[in-house]
């Protein structure tokens, strides 16, 4: 593009016309053919072209020059004259054009058309039932360039099915097929801009925006499908106006004042204005009249690159300014096509010939096409043409031409078709229709529209206008945005942040407060919960297999967790067992040994060696607690560990009743009761405590089994595998048993004071019951308050410390007598009967040393 600007700066400077006479370039508009092209393009421009202030029906005045309506006007003339001379699409065939200016207002627009529909070499419109045969003065419309304009028009062609190709006209609305039939368009619709603008706050993180629209339609519909796009991504709008088409609407500007007032103290730095040029003009001069702070500007096609706007006095001041515009493919011979249309037109033989050719009649009833375009010279063009925005215009041309030339039928040799093309027949073929325009191949889609890219264009402020640099395209995506090129009116050109909210960390959603998504307080994911989404506004929980930390944005499979072996408490239970099991084997070992010595005897002969094996049992019952549980092992843990506990116990208990007998009842009382309490009886006892336990675990088991259950909940990051009680007061029935046996043996021996030439073993009897009764007692809250996991181990270790309690308490200073201490090993000091004399406690002989001893 530079490279054209100096071609064209070097054009005006040699080639200009230096004559200073009036040129005839308006007269170069408009060329008959077999097939005339209707134009319409913005040559000029009304100040104030308002409909409110109008008394007659009479046109405005159009007293500015636009270049780029002439530039596009131009480029229309070089196509037909391109097709003319080729014989690839109308061999054979001239076509014609008929260029007018529309001057950027609907009621000047309205009378071109007006013309357009007229009869050929006539100014009037025939009023028909059917238009079927009706053949208007042009084939079809090339323009205009608005979409104001084009909903004017756009309606009016379709009354009458002319087709009608915009190379400018972006509003979505157009595309409706069933108001606008015979509307097309080269440029893409304004969804697809807007989508673009989308993206854009998008890539730059600008969710706290304002959003200004013409108030027009253009505008109203563009800010209307912003509104809906922004929404959908989650973008807020901060502050939403229209802007009056004018800036000495005093009434409609107060609105705009207020607008912007409210967008300069809020903390919103990005401006999206989605306006018509003559808007964005009374907005503009307003805010540089009150030096509002810089802002990005996010422009629309429509005055991104008006002059009317660039040229501001202090336009530079306003801030940054972006915009998408559609890729327009370069022309090469364009520059030289209007060099040489300009000295043409400054040549007085050229001019005549003209002037002879064309009788000139539109003239009498729109007046005269382009009078400005008659005093200019190649440097008033120079800087639009090195732009090279004109390959709409130009695509436009070759699309009509298409359409005929499939409508005739044509080939390389000629035209077949002999009865001339009335307009609703070329729109026939111009549905879904593949063009090519300067080597590119471009198709309608079913709405009329082509699919183009777009350029992401920066001002970039070099002269006293801004020069227009491309930083980024778009074409289905933001690509290719070069971030190192955009410069920005903040300090040290860092990039302008607009959000009502900083963005939250991870593991953290958003709770909105006011009416804005965008202003939100960040709220850390509790445990359990975690962040889905960036813009989620709760925390989803995990399911229930699933666990997380606080502020997570993810969840974790949670593992299976039981009281496994290896668990540090279980290889310490496991020691104590040892140590525990072992005792008990050493003890019984002992006991066994020595079954015939009185102090054998004296603890109950027999009975204690089942006492000793029972607390054997005990060890071994602990073993069903840790390891992953099973159904069976849940069945089994309290019955195993339980039972034979009330075995050892029940031997302690007939002791105990024995002391209790011979210290606190009458000796003859004393002897039968104590005969009832040895022998046959004692194991009957024993066999009844076992029974009764046995039933209480039995209808424990039947009435409240055990199960094993997986908890999801009690551990943060595991699932517990454990045996679930199903009623803790029918486990304390199971312990009933046991308990009042531990307790009568208590009762009965915690009294009792011995003779000191004697053995005692009402003490014995009490600390084994006491520490029985203590752990027990403390089992019940340190089951309740240790983890859920470690409750296994603590039933364990009860029964360990239990047994080891008894073990201590009963069986070891009898052990060490046995060892250590054997002169003591006497019915004397045991049994209390004479030297010699040595009985034992299943025996008669006992009962006589114990008899003889109370007397």
């Amino acid at each position: 593009m530079p490279s054209l600007a100096v071609l064209g700066l070097s054009l005006a400077a040699l080639l200009s016309p230096g004559t200073g006479d009036p040129l005839c370039l308006s007269r170069q508009l408009k060329m008959s053919g077999d097939y005339v092209l209707g134009g319409l393009f913005p040559l000029g421009t009304a100040e104030d072209a308002s409909l409110r202030g109008r008394t007659q029906p009479r046109g405005p005045v159009c007293s500015r020059f636009s270049a780029l309506g002439l530039l596009w006007a131009l480029t229309v003339t070089m196509a037909v004259e391109e097709i003319n001379n080729g014989s690839a699409l109308l061999p054979g065939l001239r076509l014609g054009y008929d260029l007018f200016d529309t001057c950027s207002e609907p009621v000047v627009a309205m009378k071109p058309s007006l013309m357009f529909l007229a009869r050929t070499g006539s100014c009037d419109i025939a009023a028909y039932c059917d238009y079927t045969r009706y053949r208007p003065r042009v084939l079809a419309v090339i323009g205009p360039h608005s979409s104001e304009l084009a909903l004017v028009t756009g309606k009016f062609f379709s009354f009458f099915l002319v087709p009608q190709v915009s190379y400018g006209a972006s509003m979505d609305r157009l595309s409706t097929r069933e108001t606008f039939p015979s509307f097309f368009r080269t440029v893409p619709s304004d969804r697809v801009q807007l989508t673009a603008t989308v993206e854009l706050l998008q890539e730059f993180g600008w969710n706290w925006v304002a959003a200004l629209g013409s108030d027009d339609e253009y505008g109203r519909q563009g800010l209307s499908i912003f509104s809906g796009l922004a929404n959908a991504q989650g973008i807020c709008i901060a502050h939403e106006g229209l802007v009056p088409l004018s800036h000495t609407d005093r009434q409609q500007l107060g609105k705009v004042q207020d607008i912007l007032h409210q967008v300069n103290q809020s903390n919103v730095q990005v401006v999206v204005l989605f306006a018509s040029a003559h808007a964005a003009s009374a907005l503009f001069t307003y805010s540089i009249r009150y030096k509002l702070s810089p802002k990005v500007w996010v422009a629309s096609e429509a005055w991104l690159t008006s002059e009317r706007v660039m040229a501001l006095p202090g336009m530079a001041q306003v801030g940054t300014v972006l915009g998408f515009l559609h890729r327009s493919l370069p022309l090469p011979k364009f520059a030289n096509y209007v060099k040489t249309r300009l000295h043409l037109a400054a040549n007085p033989a050229f001019c005549a010939s003209l002037s002879a050719e064309q009788p000139g009649l539109e003239e009498h009833v729109v007046g005269p096409r382009c009078p400005q375009c008659d005093c200019i010279s190649l440097q008033n063009v120079s800087a639009e043409l090195a732009n090279q925005r004109t390959f709409p215009a130009y695509a436009a041309v070759y699309s009509v031409a298409q359409a005929l030339h499939n409508t005739l039928q044509c080939n390389s040799s000629g035209c077949p078709a002999h009865e001339p093309v009335q307009p609703w027949q070329l729109l026939e073929n111009m549905y879904n229709m593949s063009f090519r325009a300067h080597g590119l191949t471009l198709q309608f889609d079913v709405n009329g529209n082509v699919d183009m890219e777009y350029d992401l264009k920066l001002w970039e402020w070099k002269e006293p206008t801004p020069m227009l640099r491309t930083v980024g395209t778009f074409h289905r995506r933001l690509h290719l945005l070069q971030h190192s090129q955009i410069v920005w009116h903040t300090a040290h050109n860092e990039v302008p942040v607009s959000q009502c909210s900083r963005q939250c960390r991870e593991g953290q959603v958003r709770r909105v407060k006011g009416f804005h998504s965008c202003c939100y307080d960040c709220v850390d994911c509790k445990a359990g919960s975690y962040q889905h989404r960036a813009d989620d506004f709760i925390c989803t929980t995990c399911n229930h297999d699933e666990w997380s930390p606080d502020r997570s944005t993810r969840c974790f499979p949670r593992t299976t967790r039981f009281l496994a072996w290896g668990d540090p408490a279980v290889l310490g239970l496991l020691l104590l067992l040892a140590l525990v099991l072992g005792l008990v084997l050493a003890a019984l070992g002992l006991f066994v040994h020595h079954q015939d010595s009185p102090l054998v005897q004296a603890s109950g002969g027999l009975l204690a060696c089942f006492g000793l094996a029972c607390l054997g049992l005990v060890c071994l019952g602990s073993l069903l607690f840790p390891g992953r549980p099973s159904p069976a092992s849940c069945l089994a843990q309290q019955p195993l560990s339980h039972l034979p506990l009330t075995g050892c116990l029940s031997t302690l208990f007939l002791q105990a009743a024995e002391i209790f007998v011979e210290s606190e009842l009458p000796p003859s009382w004393a002897a039968w009761l104590r005969g009832h309490l040895q022998g046959p009886w004692a194991w009957l006892v024993v066999l009844l405590a076992i029974l009764v336990e046995a039933a209480l675990c039995a209808w424990y088991l039947t009435a409240f089994p055990p199960e094993v259950v997986t908890d999801w909940q009690v551990l943060p990051t595991e699932a517990l595998v454990h045996c679930r009680v199903h009623s803790w007061v029918g486990l304390g029935l199971v312990h009933a048993a046991n308990a009042a046996l531990a307790s009568l043996c208590f009762l009965g021996t915690f009294l009792v004071q011995s003779r000191p030439s004697r053995y005692s073993r009402a003490r014995g009897i009490t600390f084994a019951t006491l520490a029985y009764l203590i752990t027990w007692v403390s089992f019940v809250p340190l089951l309740a308050n240790v983890q859920v996991a470690y409750q296994p181990a603590v039933q364990m270790g009860a029964l360990l410390l239990c047994a080891l309690g008894i073990l201590a308490a009963v069986h070891l200073p009898k052990c060490y007598l046995l060892l250590w201490q054997p002169e003591l090993n006497t019915p004397e000091f045991f049994l209390g009967g004479a030297p010699g004399e040595a009985t034992g406690r299943d025996g008669s002989r006992g009962e006589e040393g114990t008899r003889g001893k109370s007397e």
